[in-house]
């Protein structure tokens, strides 16, 4: 069932089982208990911080495969994306789940692309087990994207901080009581915004977008959730997102909308604007919003996953920057 850009899942397929791990930077943060596994440091044993990235992902997968007490083998489809050119976190940790896999690109937004992905291939019955998910690492993506750490560069206040981690989900047609139960494509909203160092700014018109039709879309309110929660506006686009939800007349309430970037952290950690990244999303929504919707704390959320789609080269051709959002709505369905 479609209505407008939203895919409804009259099946309802599950959220069987989900991990997160995080790095030092996530371990101080205000979440760090909701983490299956913290690393004190950056290297993982490994002789790069790109390979780092991809052993944070390998872990992710293989702790919840664990909880949902499967073998790897079981997997349908591997569906996942990442950071690096051409997503070699992701292919390379396919190559040690050796999964059937789909490569996905939504930048910071491929978390809720990919679990969107995956519940429709299980809500049409093509799949009972799919495994979807995405990493990030602060110091590979500095490297890529930005400067090198080593290099010493100075960083406005608007800029944000890569969360250094990953976070994955196992979709399946039942074995639980948190239910997917639709899903808003987003489309590429550009604003001419050239700064790669305030990505909030660029990805909150995606937001405000996504959201709007969601509602629109289902004929609901944002009250019909207890959270709507976005990927990685940090403090500067979740301000510019208020503002845009007012212009359009949208009554949303402060306390139930929040962003994930600024969540994974505390205001006193040295962060800028707060978190960003492919793990910002993945490992809140992983993490901490389904333990809160197991616990009870949380019965309907919409996840909002934002994404920023430049490249180094982009960049160098004095491109602007296109942003994008994707939602998945779950909902805990208890038995009666």
């Amino acid at each position: 069932m479609r209505e407008g850009r939203t895919w409804i899942f009259p099946n309802r397929p599950v959220l069987l089982a989900s991990a997160a791990v995080g790095g030092p930077f996530e371990a101080q943060g205000p979440l760090a208990q909701d983490f299956d596994r913290l690393h004190e440091d950056f290297w993982l044993g490994q002789d790069s911080y790109e390979k780092a990235e991809k052993k944070f992902l390998e872990e992710a997968s293989e702790i919840a495969v664990e909880k949902a007490e499967m073998k790897k083998e079981e997997i349908d489809f591997f569906l996942a994306g990442d950071l690096m050119n051409q997503i070699v976190t992701s292919s390379f940790a396919a190559r040690t789940l050796a999964a059937p896999y789909l490569g996905l690109f939504g930048a910071c937004s491929t978390s809720m692309e990919g679990l969107a992905l995956a519940a429709l291939l299980v809500d049409a019955g093509k799949a009972d087990y799919v495994l979807t998910g995405t990493a990030s690492h602060n110091l590979a993506a500095e490297r890529q994207f930005r400067y090198p750490t080593e290099y010493g560069a100075q960083k406005p206040p608007t800029s944000q901080w890569t969360v250094t981690g990953s976070g994955v989900g196992i979709v399946a047609k039942n074995g639980g009581n948190i239910h997917i139960t639709s899903a808003t494509i987003g489309r590429v909203v550009d604003m001419g915004i050239k700064d790669p160092f305030n990505m909030g700014a660029a990805m909150a018109p995606a937001a405000v977008d996504t959201i709007t039709n969601h509602l629109k879309d289902l004929r609901i309110d944002p009250d019909d959730y207890d959270l709507i929660l976005t990927g990685d506006l940090g403090r500067v686009g979740h301000k510019i997102s208020l503002d845009l939800f007012q212009e359009h007349g949208i009554p949303i309430k402060e306390e139930k909308y929040a962003d994930s970037g600024i969540m994974i952290y505390r205001e006193d950690q040295p962060v800028f604007a707060g978190g960003s990244g492919a793990a910002c999303s993945a490992t809140v929504f992983y993490g901490h919003i389904l333990k809160e919707m197991r616990q009870g704390r949380l019965k309907k959320v919409l996840m909002v996953a934002t994404g920023a789609l430049l490249s180094p080269v982009t960049y160098q051709q004095k491109e602007s920057v296109p942003g994008i959002a994707h939602a998945v709505a779950v909902e805990r369905m208890d038995e009666k």
